[in-house]
């Protein structure tokens, strides 16, 4: 059975909110909530137009979320998390998510997509990493996983500053 066939993605909603979270802490555990880009989201409510759940009947499945963040005075979105439950990861839920919301962002007329990542895995949905020293998280964070996907032209090398939670 290919279960992308049997699968709906669609905007995550306020009443999806408690078993989305719930397939955060399975997959991520209690030490999310420590990471830098979870300190940026804590508090900032996602945007509901660009957060996606893949559902497999009643189950949500897999689920991403953008939330909007400051990088110096430019507006960007920070991606997090990407998260498929154990039981269907490799199946394609993740890239057929990074698809939709890299999408729905740049038809939205965002500039950019920032995140936390293995390059490896991003690169083939537009993200490159962020040349070192351009712009400075509020906690540790590996320059090497820091990640942008520019959705306009010009914005990976005109984007530094600061990154701070979008208030």
């Amino acid at each position: 059975m290919n279960i992308a066939t049997n699968t709906l993605i669609a905007t995550e909603k306020p009443e999806d909110h408690e078993l989305v979270e719930k397939l955060a802490e399975d997959a991520f555990g209690p030490g999310r909530f420590t990471r830098t880009a979870f300190r940026l989201r804590e508090g900032v409510p996602y945007e509901p137009d660009l957060s996606f759940v893949t559902w497999f009947g009643n189950t949500p499945i897999a689920a991403v979320k953008l939330t909007k963040i400051w990088v110096g005075e430019t507006e960007a979105l920070l991606l997090g998390p990407l998260v498929v439950s154990g039981d269907h990861k490799c199946n394609g839920h993740g890239a057929r998510l990074m698809e939709t919301v890299v999408s729905a962002a740049k038809a939205a007329g965002h500039d950019c997509i920032i995140l936390v990542g293995d390059l490896p895995y991003y690169e083939r949905f537009g993200f490159e990493r962020i040349k070192p020293g351009r712009i400075t998280l509020p906690g540790p964070v590996d320059p090497n996983r820091l990640l942008i996907c520019p959705l306009k032209e010009r914005v990976a090398d005109e984007l530094t500053g600061k990154v701070r939670p979008y208030c």
